[in-house]
């Protein structure tokens, strides 16, 4: 599956998921190394890096400043690298943060 692909369904995940929220992806030419989505929900918000794989998420040559973006977001709130492989551990994540918050 490709990482678009795989962004397209996991926005109609998330809205499912997570009704009334807004989902914006993030331009890569303005930060570079931000994550692709972030995601706003009631008082909380998430950054996600979406990936075509669990492999692609470890490659060393991953855009400068992308893992460096999601450790300093996840201390403010949420982040994290999302692929196929670790989608159903990430939306449970997802759910607890924004749970915890309301």
């Amino acid at each position: 599956m490709t990482e678009n692909i795989f962004q397209s369904k996991l926005i109609r995940d998330l809205r499912t998921l997570f009704p009334g929220c807004i989902i914006l992806k993030n331009d890569p030419n303005y930060l570079q190394g931000f994550p692709d989505l972030l995601i706003l929900y009631h008082n909380k918000w998430a950054a996600l890096e979406v990936k075509d794989s669990e492999q692609a998420s470890e490659d060393p040559s991953l855009q400068p400043n992308q893992a460096y973006y999601i450790t300093v977001l996840d201390r403010m709130s949420y982040a994290s690298f999302i692929y196929p492989e670790n989608m159903k551990r990430i939306l449970n994540e997802l759910q607890q943060t924004f749970r915890s918050h309301w």
